[in-house]
């Protein structure tokens, strides 16, 4: 396994694993945080682990024509007594998505060096939250990396009352005004809304596009 110097760079991606690890180690700085995202790269360790980066062979991603509203989510939108915003509360937003019971996982991923991480990275305009609110308290919302060419890469997302996490899902696919909205790797959540795997080469092009 190739461990990063403190130079800012990663091995040939065609050096992954089976399971898209690339490499170990370096730090969660701004400047190689950007780099590896916009080389489609990204981090996934858990607390007292070195920094893992992953490059998977398969890319999941969701174009936004493709989204998929249900009947039911239909009703939700229009029956609305919900607000989205857009960058109101990151901090919050990470938060939750650290804090917030996920049945289907064991812990979280989002460390404490993570969420310092990408409140940096928000706090000099590379990242990006989306809100959702009833009665003025935060019940869900999404935050991800906004690389400036028309990809958001997203990293997570809550939920505290029933579809309003994908209520800021549509929002983002909608209004968002991106080409490509990269969901990293294959759940049936994401795919149940339009999701789906590409192969990591094409992904790699929307991201020079």
């Amino acid at each position: 396994m190739i461990w990063l110097s403190e130079k800012i760079e990663f091995p040939p991606y065609e050096l992954a694993t089976d399971d898209g690890l690339l490499a170990l180690g370096g730090d969660l700085s701004a400047e190689r945080l950007v780099y590896a995202y916009q080389h489609g790269i990204f981090p996934w360790f858990n607390e007292g682990e070195p920094i893992v980066w992953y490059s998977p062979w398969e890319r999941m991603v969701l174009f936004p024509e493709e989204v998929k509203i249900s009947k039911s989510m239909k009703q939700v939108l229009r029956k609305g007594g919900f607000t989205i915003t857009e960058n109101k509360a990151f901090d919050e937003v990470i938060f939750n998505c650290r804090h917030i019971n996920r049945f289907d996982q064991l812990g979280t991923w989002i460390t404490d060096e993570m969420e310092d991480a990408y409140i940096n990275l928000h706090d000099k305009g590379y990242a990006k939250s989306i809100e959702v609110w009833m009665d003025d308290k935060l019940v869900a919302g999404l935050y991800g990396v906004d690389l400036g060419n028309g990809v958001f890469c997203g990293e997570s997302m809550f939920s505290k009352v029933s579809n309003m996490s994908k209520v800021a899902f549509i929002h983002l696919a909608k209004k968002g005004g991106y080409k490509l909205i990269d969901c990293q790797v294959y759940n049936d959540h994401l795919a149940s809304l339009g999701a789906r795997e590409i192969p990591r080469e094409e992904f790699l092009r929307w991201l020079k596009e």
